[in-house]
């Protein structure tokens, strides 16, 4: 019996081996690493060499950057409305596929589209489309007759801001879309079916039963959004590289680490963002999803 326990222990301990050294690798060692960077002064010229201890300094120095504060309040307002606008694009395209029409299957692989296809393609078809020059958008919205001149939808404040979070709502509402619908599909028809007899309407259906319903999916929703779009890079760097006020944290931290070879200063950066992610997420999953 021993022997078989052991056996047994032994062929669990093997099996879990391969997914901590996983973790380990790009978790648990980056996160310390990183930790260990952001007290040393580490440039390129003493990257493969023993860095000085720095202490808080590349933390004070973070602080005292005027463009940190800008890149925090930029990052909060790019993340919230980026996240309640894919959230709103997602609820809205659920309950337009819970119905039975034709051409419904066509029509949810096309909301798919902007999520499965490549993030280099789509930032590239969208500064083609905004180009203040040849953009087929600005054509469109001047012969509409909504703006009298092409506009540099992607190089001007606040507009650039206001691209780069239609965007984000736009990229990413497909993967809200697919946990919301697949929630309204969980929802007993009897409900509506009471509903129905007490002389509800469709409004009064959608306030009552169907949010309530998914309250939990929009909030464990929002806070997995919130969390990536906070740490999001490629689609701001791929549409305006940071520029014209979109400079959110994660680009601020390319910025001091690949741009100004600070690499202390990147990782504090790095520290900061981390601890803005887990007292939001405290905070969120205390007063929102255990409401």
């Amino acid at each position: 019996m021993k022997t078989l326990r052991r056996r047994e222990a032994f062929l669990a301990y093997t099996l879990i081996i391969p997914s901590l050294v996983v973790i380990f690798g790009i978790i648990i060692f980056p996160l310390f690493y990183n930790i260990w960077l952001s007290f040393h002064h580490v440039t390129l010229g003493n990257l493969g060499s023993k860095a000085p201890f720095a202490g808080l300094t590349n933390y004070t120095k973070v602080v005292c950057d005027s463009r940190f504060l800008s890149a925090l309040i930029i990052t909060m307002i790019y993340s919230l409305t980026g996240v309640i606008l894919s959230l709103l694009l997602g609820l809205a395209a659920a309950l337009l596929l819970n119905r039975s029409f034709k051409g419904r299957a066509l029509l949810r692989g096309v909301f798919l589209f902007p999520y499965i296809a490549p993030a280099v393609s789509l930032a590239f078809i969208w500064r083609w489309i905004l180009n203040p020059v040849y953009g087929v958008g600005n054509w469109a919205l001047v012969e509409a007759g909504f703006l009298e001149k092409p506009t540099a939808w992607l190089s001007e404040e606040p507009l650039a801001l206001l691209t780069v979070i239609l965007f984000e709502g736009w990229r990413y509402f497909p993967f809200d879309m697919l946990f919301i619908l697949a929630r309204l599909q969980a929802i007993p028809h009897e409900l509506y079916e009471a509903a129905d007899i007490d002389g509800a309407g469709p409004w009064q259906k959608f306030v009552y039963i169907t949010l309530p319903e998914l309250r939990y999916v929009l909030a464990v929703l929002f806070l997995l959004r919130f969390i990536w779009t906070v740490n999001k890079f490629d689609d701001i760097f791929l549409l305006t590289g940071g520029a014209a006020g979109t400079r959110v944290l994660p680009i601020l931290i390319y910025d001091y680490s690949f741009r100004m070879y600070d690499f202390g200063m990147g990782a504090a950066t790095s520290m900061f963002l981390l601890m803005l992610l887990f007292v939001s997420m405290v905070i969120y999953v205390r007063k929102v999803i255990n409401w």
